[in-house]
């Protein structure tokens, strides 16, 4: 598909195009709207204190 966009187009021919672009969907993937909200329900500790622990582990001294 080929959406051309030109020069001073308005708010509406900009939002037509969008339309158009986003009307198609992927037939194949991974669709992964499924999963949004997912796994914070799941997890025990904030995502950020999570992955700063992941990123300590290397770093720290286990000798």
């Amino acid at each position: 598909m080929e959406l051309v966009l030109k020069k001073g187009a308005t708010k509406k021919e900009i939002q037509a195009l969008e339309r158009k672009l986003y009307k198609e969907k992927v037939s194949s993937g991974f669709n992964a709207k499924k999963y949004n909200g997912i796994l914070k329900l799941k997890l025990k500790e904030d995502p950020l204190v999570i992955q700063k622990k992941m990123r300590d582990e290397w770093e720290r001294d286990f000798s």
